[in-house]
């Protein structure tokens, strides 16, 4: 893409959008619709686990479905046995993973063509990953970042490895602190200032951008 600040200034709107939507009664909460799907298949789940982790992946979706929310507040129902906390883990990876697959064909999808002509990649940077997976919406967006630059699909593959450990971490931790100190993850407010500290540091590198081609 030609300027950095694009997607994230894209970003920003949607979540922003999405928070006044709600806020007016325009459409309903993504907890009350997802408390709602609770209901109706709580027989289900770990299915229901994997659909809410998959939803929040999806780039532009997660900010509408408090996915790591609800699903930490699942597990704290639920207070999941050790074989649990297994098939919970990989759960929440293999959505994760279909997530990424996803974020990362509709890059490639979107990519302008100007990109799409190009044949040499760069090699994946693991500590750019590593930041990105900060938050599963961060991730999204650098997966579908991934795809518009036609980096090499190896990086799905990766973030899968390297959520194995953040998720089983994820539903430790829900086992032992309390739901008020796992929920800041979903903050709308902790969303958008995340967003925004984005915004600022991609416009800080299109200046210097121009600045150095003039």
């Amino acid at each position: 893409m030609k300027y950095s600040f694009v997607l994230p200034l894209s970003a920003l709107t949607a979540l922003c959008l999405l928070a006044v939507l709600v806020s007016y009664g325009v459409i309903p909460s993504g907890l009350e619709l997802l408390q709602s799907i609770h209901g109706n298949f709580k027989d289900y789940f770990y299915l229901l686990i994997l659909l809410i982790i998959l939803l929040e992946s999806i780039v532009y979706v997660g900010f509408y479905f408090p996915g790591q929310f609800f699903a930490v507040v699942l597990v704290v129902l639920s207070k999941p046995q050790p074989q649990d906390i297994l098939l919970l883990t990989l759960a929440m990876v293999i959505a994760a993973t279909l997530g990424s697959c996803i974020n990362y064909f509709l890059g490639r999808k979107f990519a302008k063509e100007e990109i799409k002509v190009k044949t040499n990649q760069s090699k994946l940077s693991v500590k750019k990953l590593l930041v990105a997976m900060i938050h599963i919406n961060s991730l999204a967006f650098f997966m579908f970042a991934q795809g518009a630059n036609q980096q090499s699909p190896k990086v799905v593959l990766w973030a899968g490895l390297l959520n194995l450990p953040y998720y089983l971490l994820l539903i430790l931790g829900t086992s032992v602190l309390s739901e008020q100190v796992m929920q800041m993850a979903e903050n709308t407010w902790f969303l958008v200032i995340a967003v925004s500290i984005w915004l600022s540091v991609a416009l800080f590198l299109d200046y210097k951008k121009y600045r150095t081609a003039s």
